[in-house]
């Protein structure tokens, strides 16, 4: 080899990354644990308020299985296609459930509203 051909492997080796570094490092993922709180509240937003099973775990930034498998554990009765049935019925006694339901979250709403206004009133007047 001559000095020309020893000076440009050099400089390749130098500025190019190494391929096999990358490779040989795998990102490993944190294994997570999740209270029985969250896994219920989890549940509850696909059999109360209708969310598919893929959009919650998007939103809570979960996996999808894990997800499945909280909801095979926990509400093992829950048929998604029966739900949505009942969301299109007619039916006077099912509309009476979908009402009470939704009655509920929005009482259970609204008394979060109110929490959060009062502590909003706390910590703005003790700033002044």
């Amino acid at each position: 080899m001559n000095d020309s051909q020893t000076s440009r492997t050099s400089r390749s080796n130098k500025t190019t990354p190494s391929i096999r570094s990358s490779q040989t490092s795998p990102v490993r993922k944190r294994n997570r644990r999740y209270n029985l709180k969250f896994k219920i509240g989890a549940v509850k937003l696909i059999t109360e308020q209708g969310y598919s099973t893929s959009e919650a775990a998007r939103r809570l930034g979960i996996d999808r299985t894990n997800l499945k498998n909280w909801l095979q554990k926990l509400a093992p009765d829950f048929d998604p296609i029966a739900t949505q049935a009942a969301l299109n019925s007619d039916d006077p006694t099912q509309l009476r459930h979908l009402l009470q339901q939704s009655r509920k979250e929005i009482d259970r709403l609204r008394m979060e509203c109110d929490i959060l206004k009062k502590a909003t009133a706390y910590f703005a007047k003790e700033q002044l």
